[in-house]
């Protein structure tokens, strides 16, 4: 019930008009003309909210914010009232009751801070004039972000003009969409590639850097005509397809020393400087057969994130395949990785054991949970992106990786690959949806920084 009763309003009104005619006057006995404070006890909730009362500035989901991402870390709260509401109160959680200011055109409002509170669900009740049940309450979810990392690995020299003109429209039908671009390096060094050809691939990575934000990032499988353009020896094997490979192609990145494959990655950085695509930052490797030999080569050529780790269980497709190598590797060397592996600094012993309290190797590295489009359903990837977000809020900042090669991507993996994004798409933080944050591979160091 309101400390000011309808007859102590429509006096108050009547003397507050009259006082100028006749002088002083007193409120009856049970009248105030000060509004009491609010209560000590939180009103109780309503059955539901009282449509009378319109309430703005609360968000469903105020993101815990880190260097990358800016939090929601305070509410503009605004009630438009009924008519002839005096005061109207609020409360957070267990915490005290503040009062509305403003009251003008049956305006009230409040900025509420929001920034201390942990990550979960949290309610606000509103209650007008002292009532003992709130008008309405409002409940939001104050979550870590979940980031998604689109990927794609250039397996090949050359894209067709079909694939390049497929992503664009990816960014079309995803206007948030951020990729990373894992360019190689033999785009540059591929004899049957003319110089002509090799401009328009620059022309359209350079365009998609600059139009929508996307990141340049290196992908090597070692072909031999990138390799033998430096001091290094081209090896033939071990293939994870044959049981041998002239070309480099399928070769494990894992066979060359880390002093070699730092030489390949600094043979690379000129070639993308020559052309104009800056230093590359992020990386994975062909087949996703790095070991801890190619994470200290990357921290030697300054890279601060991977995406070599990977969840093989997904790529069953490619048990007993050819020679059996690439899915027996991986499922040894990536044995821990699955869909909700998330980013985590290499022990300098393992590339695939988190450094806890021991030496690490600086570069972050990002688990490809959600693998590529040749290897899952659309069905699938959006089980994995559901196994790392359950709906409610986030404890930590999360990460989820999908992607695809350029090579052979066509309407069917394009098709496949948007409807994951659709479903990432339906909880974006920007719309006030959910947690969901698209991101580059390099931005992710941002988040997930290195232990002191």
């Amino acid at each position: 019930m309101s400390n000011r009763t309808p007859l102590c309003r429509e006096l108050a009104l009547w003397i507050g008009l009259a006082a100028p005619l006749i002088g002083l006057v007193v409120l009856p006995t049970g009248c105030s003309s000060e509004n009491p404070p609010p209560s000590a006890d939180k009103p109780l909730a309503p059955a539901e909210n009282d449509s009378a009362y319109d309430i703005g500035g609360i968000r469903d989901w105020a993101l815990i914010g880190n260097d990358l991402t800016p939090g929601h870390d305070s509410f503009e709260l605004r009630v438009r009232a009924t008519t002839g509401t005096d005061y109207i109160d609020v409360w957070l959680d267990e915490q005290p009751g503040v009062r509305l200011e403003g009251g003008s055109n049956n305006i009230f409002g409040l900025d509420i801070d929001v920034s201390a509170l942990p990550p979960g669900q949290h309610r606000i009740l509103l209650a007008a004039d002292g009532s003992d049940e709130a008008f309405a309450a409002v409940d939001f979810q104050r979550s870590h972000p979940l980031y998604v990392v689109v990927t794609t690995d250039w397996d090949d020299a050359d894209n067709t003009q079909l694939s390049l003109d497929l992503q664009q429209e990816l960014h079309d039908l995803h206007p948030e969409l951020l990729l990373t671009h894992f360019v190689g390096p033999y785009t540059f060094t591929d004899p049957t590639i003319t110089p002509e050809r090799v401009d328009e691939l620059v022309a359209w990575t350079v365009n998609m850097r600059d139009t929508y934000g996307d990141e340049i990032g290196l992908h090597i499988h070692p072909y031999c005509n990138f390799v033998d353009t430096t001091s290094v020896t081209c090896l033939f094997e071990p293939s994870t397809v044959w049981a041998s490979d002239t070309t480099g192609y399928t070769v494990m990145v894992s066979a060359y020393t880390e002093q070699e494959f730092t030489t390949l990655l600094l043979a690379a950085d000129a070639l993308f400087e020559q052309h104009g695509l800056g230093k590359p930052t992020s990386f994975r490797a062909g087949g996703w057969t790095a070991d801890i030999t190619t994470m200290r080569a990357l921290a030697a050529a300054g890279y601060v994130a991977d995406t070599s780790a990977n969840n093989w269980a997904r790529m069953e497709e490619w048990e007993g395949v050819q020679n059996g190598v690439l899915y027996e590797w991986n499922k040894s060397n990536w044995a821990s990785i699955g869909d909700t592996s998330q980013p985590y600094y290499p022990s300098e012993l393992d590339a695939q054991v988190p450094a806890i309290g021991g030496p690490m190797v600086p570069v972050l590295q990002v688990p490809d949970n959600g693998i590529l489009v040749d290897y899952v359903t659309a069905d699938e990837m959006i089980e994995i992106f559901d196994a790392n977000w359950s709906g409610g809020a986030l404890e930590v900042p999360t990460a989820y990786s999908i992607g695809y090669h350029p090579s052979n991507f066509s309407e069917l993996y394009k098709t496949r690959i948007s409807d994951a994004l659709t479903h990432a798409d339906r909880f974006l933080a920007s719309a006030d949806a959910g947690p969901v944050v698209y991101t580059t591979l390099s931005d992710t160091v941002r988040v997930w920084t290195k232990p002191e």
